[in-house]
């Protein structure tokens, strides 16, 4: 009961978790506290569907494993902690009394769990629980954002403490408190906004670091009026609309290639709230050049001690930065412009370079504009897979070109871990009840996480899933085939999996489609069901821009 009213003197309305003898206490206070408790097929179901309502909400979601179970939930920690998202994992562990002894189940879970989160810990004395859960919480929201771990030992988990055990202490307030702001020295931002001053072709590069202080707004209304084209860091939240005027796409030179021409006519770039990993190339050319002033932004000491090799860092939470730019005057029009030329240019040639097929030879990037053709303003899209990532983040620059506004698109992060698109979009139905959800996920993707589906039956909710199958794992097979010196692939196919009729057999809706011109019309009556429901796309396999440029870098490579 402790633990369920700290969490709930937190504002947490929703738990999810498969039930174990361990957390049965705990199940008991949240339902006694009237906390939801929403119960996964598998410990990984319940992190992902966790960590989505995390990204969604921006406020910490809580996943409730038992001890054997912490090592189903490992996966899902590395995938928050990719995404720096602050789910608070709660793992019930082996006696306390005993540990160390080879008590029933024990593992070291802390140990474990400590590379993956920015805490990790075992509640040690019962009495001090809130003061546990306000620790992590506040941990894992305050600067650079991260999963938390708490290991609640059983004989402490099956103990009973006086209701305000440690609440005469400070703080007395347990609520849930907006998280610390780094607020920018004033003569760093002067050195920044004097660089900024002397640049006639600068662009900004945001990351997850913006959408975590909730300053995606202020980005794009910066970016308006100083006519500063915007991209996002590859695999991290979408910070601005696809359609809007200043968003130019991925800053990936493979996936929207005038991100290239962008970079190479810059002569600052700024990115905020990102990181120089290796998706930014480490800040090396030739993705930034030289000759560009590379200014980082980051608002905790954490980013910005992993972004030493920048030309100039500025500790300043990112809207507290975006604000301090209306000091700088706008800059020429036609910057702004000759990006969105370059992106208009780009739109009509991928899709004027998608191969001619028969009808019944789907292309994935053709199944993936199809399906946005069914969708609707402000309906929700979320992307899993290898490849069907690749060709799915291409699809959404040009139907957002084409003016389609999205309500929000999630997708893996740094890690492109498979499996995680059917929770993120139960998690996304659960809190966004009204608006439509439709998954595209590779047939490889969706076999990793399928039993997540459900998580989605059992709360009844009405999310479709749209399978690219190609009939295997279609990312690797075509680098094993560019890379192997036989030039074939091996144990990378699948047998003919009929992912609709498996819908059918749950109680939802399922439909196959092995046409083209059938696309719309299936999304269409999938959405219009009411059911959690599966259009199986029969596809061709096609390489994607990233898996050839990866395999090209030498005769023999793999994704670096």
């Amino acid at each position: 009961m402790l633990l369920a009213r700290a969490l709930q003197a937190k504002g947490v309305t929703r738990v999810f978790t498969l039930s174990g003898g361990f957390c049965n206490p705990a199940l008991e206070g949240f339902m006694d506290c009237g906390i939801a408790v929403v119960n996964a097929p598998h410990e990984q179901t319940a992190g992902h569907l966790a960590d989505g309502h995390t990204r969604i909400t921006r406020k910490p979601a809580v996943c409730l494993v038992g001890p054997e179970g912490f090592a189903g939930a490992v996966p899902a920690m590395m995938e928050a902690w990719g995404e720096r998202s602050p789910v608070i994992f709660v793992t019930g562990s082996s006696t306390l009394k005993r540990q160390g002894s080879g008590g029933f189940k024990e593992i070291d879970d802390v140990s474990i769990a400590a590379p993956l989160t920015k805490y990790s810990v075992s509640i040690t004395d019962g009495e001090r629980i809130s003061e546990f859960v306000d620790r992590a919480w506040k941990i894992a929201v305050g600067g650079y954002p991260g999963a938390v771990h708490l290991s609640m030992p059983v004989d402490i988990m099956f103990s009973s403490y006086e209701e305000d055990a440690m609440l005469d202490e400070r703080p007395f307030d347990r609520a849930a408190q907006p998280p610390p702001r780094a607020w920018p020295c004033p003569q760093d931002l002067d050195q920044v906004l004097a660089t900024l001053r002397q640049a006639r072709q600068p662009i900004i590069i945001g990351g997850h670091g913006v959408w975590w202080s909730g300053a995606e707004r202020q980005l794009e209304a910066c970016a308006r009026r100083l006519n500063i084209p915007v991209f996002n860091v590859p695999y991290h939240q979408k910070l601005l609309s696809e359609a809007s005027d200043v968003y130019m796409g991925l800053a990936d030179i493979h996936q929207y290639h005038p991100s290239r021409q962008a970079l190479e006519a810059a002569d600052v770039v700024v990115m905020v709230g990102a990181r120089l990993d290796n998706q930014m190339n480490f800040g090396n050319p030739p993705l930034i050049p030289r000759a560009a002033q590379l200014l980082c932004v980051n608002g905790s000491h954490e980013e910005i001690e992993l972004n030493r090799a920048a030309d100039r860092v500025l500790l300043s939470d990112p809207g507290a930065f975006f604000s301090a730019l209306e000091a700088l005057d706008p800059f020429p029009p036609e910057w702004l412009e000759s990006n969105r030329a370059w992106r208009a240019q780009w739109v009509e040639k991928m899709v004027a370079d998608i191969p001619d097929l028969d009808d019944d030879r789907i292309h994935p990037l053709q199944l993936a504009l199809d399906v946005q053709a069914a969708m609707s303003d402000g309906d929700w899209l979320v992307i899993d897979g290898g490849n069907t990532h690749f060709w799915s983040e291409i699809s959404v620059n040009i139907a957002g070109w084409r003016g389609l506004r999205l309500g929000n698109i999630l997708h893996p992060g740094t890690f492109s871990m498979l499996g995680v698109g059917v929770p993120f979009a139960s998690a996304a139905k659960l809190d966004h009840s009204e608006r439509n959800l439709v998954v595209i996920s590779g047939d490889g993707a969706f076999l990793s996480g399928g039993s997540s589906i459900e998580a989605a039956f059992q709360e009844k909710l009405s999310i479709v899933v749209v399978i690219d199958n190609n009939g295997g794992l279609d990312c690797i097979s075509q680098q094993q085939e560019r890379l192997f010196s036989s030039k074939r692939h091996f144990a990378t196919d699948f047998r003919d999996i009929p992912f609709h009729s498996m819908f059918e057999g749950l109680g939802g809706y399922g439909e196959l489609v092995e046409r083209r011109v059938d696309i719309v019309p299936a999304v269409k009556r999938a959405l219009a069901s009411g059911k959690t429901a599966c259009v199986n796309v029969k596809t061709v396999g096609h390489i994607s821009p990233i898996v050839l440029a990866t395999t090209s870098k030498r005769d023999k490579a793999s994704i670096e």
